[in-house]
């Protein structure tokens, strides 16, 4: 399976990458992506990741107006990565991500859900699967869609794993 190669930023390389998904998708270097919202469409998800040559690396697959609110991470020749799933009745907005298309408890990476009920600008609280106690968040995910940016931190600390600006997203660390 081919997958493409991005294409280097000018910033400098960075240590220690953090492989959630897969250490396939992992950079020694900032990658920059930017990320597509599509308008009006019923079959497909409404978002696609491209390299800075407008080249496909990601879609996002789900269907419109659906009972269940699943979507699916595809690469650019369409294999399943992730699966998202929105939990059903729970006050924070809770998502989990699985391996692949699964849904299996056994298959969780990791779930994220905001950090409080309300909000004016989105925190995301993120737990890798093996944080059951869910005491301490693994990741902290701080963004706008307003202002295109969005910044993630290792835990409760300041130490940044990834961050986007604008309308292109630099993503120093991919999980």
């Amino acid at each position: 399976m081919a997958y493409p190669v991005p294409v280097p930023s000018s910033s400098t390389p960075l240590a220690n990458p953090v492989s959630i998904i897969s250490p396939h998708f992992c950079a020694p270097y900032p990658i920059d992506l930017a990320i597509i919202r599509k308008v009006l469409t019923i079959t497909d998800g409404n978002f696609v990741v491209t390299d800075i040559n407008g080249n496909i690396v990601f879609k996002v697959k789900g269907a419109f107006l659906t009972i269940r609110d699943r979507r699916v991470l595809v690469d650019a020749a369409g294999n399943p990565i992730v699966t998202l799933k929105k939990k059903l009745m729970t006050a924070h907005d809770r998502w989990q991500v699985f391996r692949g298309e699964s849904t299996e408890p056994s298959d969780l990476l990791f779930s994220a859900k905001r950090s409080s009920m309300f909000q004016l600008k989105t925190k995301l609280d993120v737990f890798l699967a093996n944080n059951t106690s869910e005491e301490v968040c693994d990741f902290k995910v701080k963004g706008s869609w307003l202002e295109r940016s969005c910044v993630v931190y290792a835990g409760e600390s300041s130490t940044i794993v990834a961050q986007s600006m604008n309308s292109l997203h630099s993503f120093r660390k991919w999980f």
